[in-house]
């Protein structure tokens, strides 16, 4: 520990502080289904579909997953197929591979029973520092630090600590500022009450400090600096993606799709043709050579504009541009990864939410021609 960072610890009645926190989150927790019960397994899938999304926008896919998949026994068992369609919609799907990945490892290793302790916890897949004191605080009572954005922005104000929370160097300091901290009689609550301070007290841009429950203990509230607190670099802006898609439909009403490789973004999503645009070739001319030269497919396309969309990730922005083709002629098998499927299969199909969004259009467009 630094001599900053132990000389502002140490202005700090740890005692008062961890009891005014707890007694806070006692009174003011929110009613949120993964709090039911400490069961690890519960705690563990809702943390991870926690990271970089909002609680109200996770509350109903964590329903919607546990009812599918309630115990580690019934995710281990699960076609990967089936975990992704029942995340479809939340993004970043690494997070679902690896948590079913983990839960398999859990399952085969240790007879189904989440670890306990931070070295086996922290070996599983996915179960970063955060994750695995999350854990290991909330369901098993440990006294280790689970450090969120939440937690850096809280404490940066608490203790007045101007490292930059983007850069991951700074995170050391937060999680030993936490361990100095941590109420031992309920570090389950401890660690939540961080969280949930920061997630509806101590926000971002207008903290409501009169509502703290311990503005009392807070040097940023002291001096008036809680406005400037935390110190927090910008991102990259995101790279653009020029993208064509198309929707190429054959005699029998079936549609086109292919699975993305098993690596990288979005791995093993079902997606319809899609191909980084050229400026050299005009967008009806690159659609049908690339279905002829990656599908081995002749068709004509009937639209090429027929719908336009913008699809954000957090260092990328795709911005597509949706054809209809119809298929004339299927010159040989279609590659491993492609296949042709209804209406009703593509329901079934996990997708990118961006092409869900094509999907959707696609069926409503299909109703209103059949009814004209």
């Amino acid at each position: 520990m630094n001599e900053e960072l132990e000389k502002r610890l140490n202005q700090v009645n740890v005692k008062k502080f961890g009891e005014d926190l707890v007694q806070w989150f006692e009174q003011e927790m929110r009613d949120l289904p993964w709090r039911e019960n400490k069961d690890p397994y519960r705690v563990w899938v809702s943390e991870i579909m926690l990271q970089q999304t909002r609680v109200d926008t996770v509350i109903p896919y964590y329903n919607h997953f546990m009812e599918q998949f309630p115990t580690v026994e019934a995710l281990a068992h699960a076609p990967e197929d089936d975990v992704l369609k029942a995340w479809e919609g939340l993004g970043y799907y690494s997070r679902a591979r690896n948590l079913q990945a983990a839960v398999r490892e859990v399952h085969e290793a240790y007879e189904g029973i989440v670890p306990d302790n931070l070295k086996e916890i922290s070996s599983l897949k996915g179960v970063g520092p955060y994750t695995a004191g999350a854990i290991l605080s909330i369901a098993y009572g440990r006294p280790e630090p689970a450090v969120d954005g939440n937690v850096m922005r809280v404490l940066s104000r608490i203790l007045t600590i101007w490292d930059d929370i983007a850069k991951p160097s700074s995170r050391k300091k937060f999680e030993t500022a936490v361990r100095h901290l941590i109420y031992k009689e309920n570090p389950s609550y401890f660690n939540q009450a961080l969280m949930e301070l920061g997630a509806i007290v101590c926000t971002p841009t207008s903290p409501s400090c009169f509502l703290c429950p311990v503005q009392a203990h807070c040097a940023a509230f002291e001096e008036g600096s809680q406005h400037e607190l935390p110190v927090k670099s910008k991102k990259k802006a995101a790279k653009t993606v020029e993208l064509l898609t198309v929707i190429a439909e054959n005699n029998n009403g079936e549609v086109l799709v292919s699975q993305r490789p098993e690596q990288g973004l979005l791995a093993n999503m079902w997606e319809f043709p899609s191909f980084e645009k050229s400026v050299k070739n005009i967008p009806d001319l690159q659609m049908t050579e690339l279905l002829k030269s990656d599908y081995h497919i002749e068709a004509v396309i009937t639209d090429e504009g027929w719908m336009y969309q913008d699809h954000i990730f957090t260092h990328l922005i795709w911005k597509m541009q949706v054809g209809r083709a119809r298929v004339e002629e299927v010159e040989s098998q279609l590659p491993e990864n492609a296949r042709w499927v209804t209406q009703s299969d593509i329901e079934k199909l996990a997708m990118p939410v961006s092409h869900r969004k094509i999907a959707n259009q696609w069926k409503e467009s299909i109703e209103k021609e059949t009814k004209s």
